[in-house]
């Protein structure tokens, strides 16, 4: 919801919203929904970091940036998830990898590259608390992606990306227990 939504949200006008079984065990509980959404909102109006805003202008800046000096821009790291953006040329992963506890969503901005994406891992060997690296991979899918495409890679997915000239992304990752 957005603040405007929150600000004029009420207990009356959420009363309206849900089957009257379900408003009383609201009633009941000591932790009400409402002073979960108004702490919420002192801790925004506060300064604390619950949301961040990102203009058009701040990203074409970093993507900018980037396509000068290509490397990782850490954009937002959160507790639960991270979100950066890349720019790379001419470079291929050493080895597949996979993660216990991270999802990826890659986004394409800019340029292409190659993803091999599921398989089975050949020689894998740990580089830490959940997470994996293997040299060689049986049976994995080859995609291309391009500007505008978006890939899904759930945790526990063996993935590897090459890319032959430039590619620009996003990758947001959702991290913790599944």
């Amino acid at each position: 919801m957005d603040n405007e939504v929150l600000k004029s949200f009420n207990r009356r006008a959420f009363l309206r919203t849900v089957p009257a079984g379900a408003a009383a065990g609201f009633a009941i509980a000591n932790t009400s929904l409402f002073s979960q959404v108004a702490a919420a909102q002192a801790q925004t109006a506060g300064g604390g970091a619950s949301f961040q805003m990102l203009t058009a202008q701040q990203i074409q800046e970093d993507e900018k940036a980037l396509l000068a000096n290509p490397g990782n821009n850490n954009v937002v790291q959160a507790k639960t998830f991270t979100v950066v953006m890349t720019t790379e040329t001419a470079k291929t992963g050493a080895e597949y990898e996979w993660h216990e506890g991270r999802d990826h969503v890659f986004q394409i901005l800019e340029g292409e590259t190659v993803y091999e994406v599921g398989g089975t891992p050949k020689g894998a060997h740990s580089i830490g608390p959940g997470e994996w690296h293997a040299p060689e991979a049986e049976g994995t899918t080859r995609f291309t992606l391009k500007k505008g495409d978006m890939l899904v890679v759930p945790r526990g997915t063996l993935h590897k990306r090459s890319t032959a000239s430039s590619v620009t992304f996003w990758l947001i990752s959702p991290q913790g227990n599944s």
